[in-house]
């Protein structure tokens, strides 16, 4: 049965722990077995583990990592690692690694410690259930900033093909968080870059996608020469919106003489645009076997 990611990772684990199990003052690899549900934990060799490629979070301050190790250090591992089976092939047979599903952070500050081993829970798990694990476990967190929270959200739509209302319902949102999440993916790399590094902030960002696409990066080089706020920088928004060339008027004779003989070469609907001095041209399709014949036709010329 499916489990829904808005249940986060306390579905995974289970509620009534003893808390011998997860620390690692020990190095003994021998299998630990809680009550009620019998739920297995082993030690597994760091070195043997390896990160989730799907891992949402890019990007992990070092500060915080040694200060959990720290923490590590002088308390152990209080929750377990999650990982998966990894058989690979060599010369000598198979040879097994694990790769986590969550708890990179704890894993990278394990390491920091020089701890030989860490506790872990193994699971059966496909690519799709550790990327929404990952995701979950970092949103949950508060641990993804905007930029990696959209990115996460953008494979989810695109290579598990859920819709937004989907998405949004796994991790406990609203569609329309999900879908203004997304729309940050539209804003020029170096925008969502201070995005990411915590030079601007996700209201920033939603400020800057209010201007057209050829005046946001010069909004954003205003919003950080000015220190603007938020609602200052959705001020400046508007009024660069507003000053942006509207459409000129309705179309002049010669615009709906052209739009009326490409439509009757082409067989399809034609609409000419002009703003400011630049324009447009839409070619209307009804289904991907007309726009196929479309582009073959255009590329004869």
């Amino acid at each position: 049965m499916e489990q829904k990611l808005g249940q986060g990772l306390q579905s995974l684990i289970p509620k009534k722990q003893s808390k011998m199990a997860y620390l690692i003052k020990n190095e003994s690899r021998k299998k630990i077995w809680l009550e009620p549900k019998k739920e297995s934990i082993f030690n597994i060799e760091v070195d043997k583990i390896k990160p989730n490629p799907n891992q949402p979070r890019k990007e992990m301050s070092e500060e915080n990592l040694k200060e959990m190790a720290d923490s590590i250090k002088e308390h152990g591992i209080l929750q377990p690692l999650i990982v998966t089976k990894i058989e690979k092939p060599t010369e000598w047979g198979r040879q097994m690694e694990y790769e986590l599903i969550a708890g990179e952070r704890r894993w990278r500050a394990a390491k920091i410690a020089g701890l030989p081993h860490v506790p872990v829970i193994i699971r059966d798990s496909s690519a799709y259930e550790k990327l929404e694990l990952a995701l979950v476990e970092n949103l949950q967190r508060e641990n993804l900033n905007p930029i990696e929270a959209a990115q996460a959200f953008k494979q989810l739509h695109q290579d598990f093909k859920l819709k937004h209302s989907q998405i949004a319902q796994k991790i406990g949102k609203s569609r329309v968080t999900v879908t203004n999440a997304l729309r940050l993916l539209n804003l020029p790399p170096i925008v969502q870059k201070a995005m990411a590094s915590g030079r601007i902030s996700e209201g920033h960002g939603r400020a800057i996608l209010m201007a057209k696409p050829t005046a946001r990066l010069s909004l954003y080089r205003t919003i950080v020469k000015e220190n603007l706020d938020v609602r200052r920088a959705e001020e400046k928004a508007r009024q660069v919106a507003a000053s942006s060339p509207h459409a000129s008027g309705p179309k002049n004779i010669l615009f709906k003489k052209k739009e009326k003989d490409l439509s009757e070469v082409l067989g399809r609907r034609v609409s000419i645009t002009q703003r400011g001095g630049r324009g447009y041209l839409r070619i209307e399709f009804a289904d991907q076997k007309e726009l196929d014949k479309l582009v073959d036709y255009l590329l004869k010329f």
